[in-house]
């Protein structure tokens, strides 16, 4: 039963990230090429800087679009939420493409924003507000 329980925590980890995690990865100049793979109305609403948007029903016809497989970048999905599985739809996509390092990002578009990391809109870079549900709080202050 051990041998299960850490072979499946290992692949969770393998293959799932957190908003705090890629936002650590990138302030720490990890090469990462995040993909939000939500539709265009939803992107236009705000996503991850620097992201690309790739939406998922188009995913597969633009690959292209992304680095090689041979080139082995690490790619993180997300779609809005955990009550979305797109980005599982996604990694799956990239996955049979050839990519080997593919990680969701638990949580998605709405945990990232609700952590109060950066978000891109139409009109630059907003931060809202850290939901402190979300965020750890520190004499008094949401961090």
């Amino acid at each position: 039963m051990t041998t299960d329980a850490i072979t499946h925590f290992e692949a969770k980890l393998r293959f799932e990230t957190d908003p705090s995690d890629v936002a650590a990865a990138r302030a720490a100049g990890e090469p990462l090429v995040v993909v939000d793979v939500r539709d265009l109305a939803s992107w236009r609403q705000g996503h991850l800087p620097g992201a690309r948007h790739l939406p998922g029903r188009e995913l597969a016809g633009r690959l292209s679009e992304l680095p090689a497989p041979a080139d082995r970048p690490r790619l993180v999905v997300y779609c809005w939420g955990p009550g979305c599985n797109g980005s599982t739809k996604a990694a799956l996509v990239l996955v049979r493409a050839g990519y080997d390092d593919v990680r969701e990002m638990i949580g998605g578009f709405e945990y990232w924003a609700r952590e109060g990391l950066a978000v891109e809109t139409a009109h630059g870079r907003v931060r809202r507000a850290v939901d402190y549900l979300t965020a750890p709080v520190r004499d008094g202050v949401t961090a």
